[in-house]
């Protein structure tokens, strides 16, 4: 489990609140944004990209050390062959302008999923950003393309399957922290806070270890539209909550 490590003052109480040192965020609602404008659904993808920006700029601004963005779910690759090839297209588009200004930024690019299943153009592309910014000290953006959490699980219990069968382990020292350790999500701590747009009251196979003991605020803006605002809000009610991890 991660600790926050930074404060933020509430306005309604006027005393410092916990900050989340990793925010998770399920992006929802594109879609929908783009239906009630009459608009094609890749403008939905393509403004929800703007709010990528506010996402980031509001951790370095709230001292957050990592942002999990849920941005293409392994049953994703189910919808029609032009929405995810369009998909695809965007996520090359926001990586070939985005990655400068990460750099710039001092923020660490970083992915999780079965990446192997993306189109080769897509995945060199991920590669050369994540290489770019490799050495960068500041946030660490972690993108969760081609991702699903129960995938996740079976491709750790294979990998510990495999050492035990090698001989380097014994199935009665497999403890929590050996399945962790075989995630995805390996080298970085816990969510603390798990942010749903669009009001959908579902986790959607996202992070279903990494989430046991988040606090979950869900909002009904749709992701084009959330905003830092939105962001700062969900991260005081965060900072109003008290975390007891089963205890009292």
């Amino acid at each position: 489990m991660s600790e926050a490590t930074s404060t933020i003052v509430s306005s309604e109480r006027d005393t410092p609140l916990a900050v989340p040192r990793h925010v998770a965020v399920i992006m929802d609602g594109n879609g929908r944004w783009a239906r009630e404008r009459g608009l094609p659904r890749r403008e939905g993808h393509r403004a929800g990209a703007e709010s990528v920006r506010t996402a980031v700029e509001s951790c370095q601004k709230l001292g957050i050390d990592y942002l999990t963005l849920y941005a293409f779910s392994s049953e994703n690759w189910k919808r029609p062959p032009a929405e995810t090839a369009a998909l695809m297209q965007l996520l090359e588009r926001f990586l070939q302008q985005k990655t400068p200004e990460l750099k710039e930024r001092n923020v660490r690019l970083q992915a999780i999923g079965n990446l192997e299943r993306l189109p080769a153009a897509s995945r060199q592309r991920l590669e050369d950003s994540i290489e770019q910014t490799a050495s960068n000290s500041g946030l660490r953006l972690i993108l969760a393309l081609s991702y699903g959490a129960r995938e996740e699980l079976c491709h750790a219990m294979q990998e510990i399957a495999r050492s035990v069968e090698a001989g380097r382990m014994r199935p009665d020292e497999i403890d929590l922290e050996t399945i962790a350790a075989h995630l995805y999500t390996c080298d970085c701590p816990d969510p603390d806070l798990l942010i749903r747009t669009s009001g959908e009251m579902r986790i959607s196979n996202f992070l279903l270890w990494q989430i046991s003991y988040s606090e979950i605020v869900v909002t009904k803006r749709l992701w084009p539209d959330f905003r830092e605002s939105d962001f700062q809000e969900a991260v005081l009610e965060y900072g109003r909550r008290q975390r007891r991890y089963g205890g009292l």
